[in-house]
């Protein structure tokens, strides 16, 4: 999924590829898979804050819709990371929708929560 060859078959399938992308560094994969409409620069991914944080652990929380037949899902998940600064945690509800073409789901925003 992360070389791009392949359709997300849901919103969760692409929110865990998103977080193997965080987790590798895979710019490219996070700008393909990103709403065109929101997505960030290649700078601004590359210019992130987040360059010494390790995401190590993701937990799914809830999954609205977002499976084959839809054209718009939610995935609310909690990612844990490690950095100089110590843990950090993002709980986030995700909002996704279906394309035709690949990666078949895009990311188009999040609301953190608490």
């Amino acid at each position: 999924m992360l070389a791009g060859d392949r359709h997300a078959p849901t919103a969760e399938a692409l929110m865990r590829s998103r977080f193997s992308a965080f987790t590798l560094g895979d710019t490219a994969h996070l700008r393909r898979s990103w709403d065109a409409t929101q997505r960030p620069s290649a700078a601004e991914l590359e210019a992130s804050d987040d360059d010494d944080l390790r995401w190590q652990k993701l937990r799914i929380l809830d999954v609205v819709a977002g499976g084959p037949g839809d054209a718009e899902g939610v995935v609310e998940f909690v990612a844990i990371a490690r950095g100089s600064a110590g843990k950090v945690r993002l709980h986030e509800r995700s909002r996704f929708r279906r394309v035709e073409e690949a990666p078949g789901w895009v990311y188009v925003d999040g609301e953190i929560r608490g």
